[in-house]
């Protein structure tokens, strides 16, 4: 059978970040639909580095690019469907804030959190995201992961070990889909996606380039106010900038490199460590390689 998506060679990786800095991929595979992703996958080497990209937000791309191949689910592996048996079955294309609409709209409770999530349902799943005091997988019954044979394989959501900003993978399988299961909405009670994101543009620097949360929260800690209490709200290294109004935001440019932004990184944890001794960790992912 022929491929039916679209492989680009060479893309800028810039394209697709929140952050809009980052190199070239070696190929950017944007698939038609699952049964595509299946034969695409099949048909790559075996030593093939495989890595994806949804919205782009809590991801890093070094100036020097990705080796091997990047898969793009976004608009592509987007089915969304409520089931007989009431569980939702949504692929990893999925956007998280348009989980929370369709959860609104079916009338079920405990979604809501989901429009604050600035990705898609593939990277909830990857790393237990989480906003307003919720996160994914308290959710999810079922997992769907795809293999880099391309086989579909079904895991119940106990099989994996979750944590907060953590979930363990299986070596050469991503996430495909999920079944969630979200509670009947009681009668007379709304939706609060409206306050939940008014609250979230009150907070954060929303319409800046971005990604989100940089650093996961220390245990016993914010580390937004670590951040802030070592003094760092608005500190500049190249052209990234640490946000005057969310200090576990960083805000780039159009002069802005990836090494910029990794560099403020580093200092930040250096910082605080010095001051604070608090080790921070990266909820932003880091790949590729440095430029040369």
């Amino acid at each position: 059978m022929t491929l039916r998506g679209k492989l680009l060679v060479d893309e800028p990786m810039s394209r697709h970040t929140s952050w809009r800095v980052g190199g070239t991929a070696d190929y950017y595979y944007i698939p038609a639909d699952l049964a595509d992703l299946q034969m695409y996958l099949a048909s790559l080497e075996p030593r093939t580095a495989v890595n994806w990209v949804g919205l782009g937000s809590n991801m890093l791309v070094r100036d020097g690019g990705i080796r091997g191949v990047v898969i793009a689910p976004l608009n592509a592996l987007k089915v969304l469907e409520l089931r007989d048996d009431g569980s939702i079955y949504a692929e990893c294309g999925v956007t998280c804030a348009k989980l929370a609409k369709f959860c609104q709209k079916n009338e079920l409770t405990g979604g809501d959190f989901l429009a604050g999530i600035p990705g898609t349902i593939g990277g909830a799943l990857a790393m237990n995201a989480g906003a307003f005091g919720s996160e994914t997988w308290p959710f999810v019954e079922r997992i769907r992961m795809i293999n880099r044979l391309g086989q579909l394989l079904d895991r119940a959501a106990a099989e994996f070990d979750v944590a907060y900003r953590r979930v363990s993978q299986f070596p050469d399988e991503w996430f495909a889909a999920a079944y969630f299961r979200f509670a009947p909405r009681p009668a007379g009670k709304g939706s609060n996606i409206r306050q939940l994101l008014d609250k979230r543009n009150d907070s954060q620097p929303i319409g800046l380039p971005s990604s989100g949360s940089v650093f996961k929260n220390p245990t016993g800690h914010h580390a937004a106010k670590l951040i802030e209490s070592a003094g760092l709200k608005g500190h500049k290294i190249g052209e990234a900038r640490i946000s005057e109004k969310h200090a576990n935001f960083i805000i780039s440019s159009q002069k802005t490199s990836a090494a910029d932004i990794e560099a403020l990184i580093d200092y930040i944890r250096q910082t605080v460590k010095q001051k604070f001794d608090v080790d921070l960790e990266t909820e932003v992912r880091i790949l590729g390689q440095e430029s040369s």
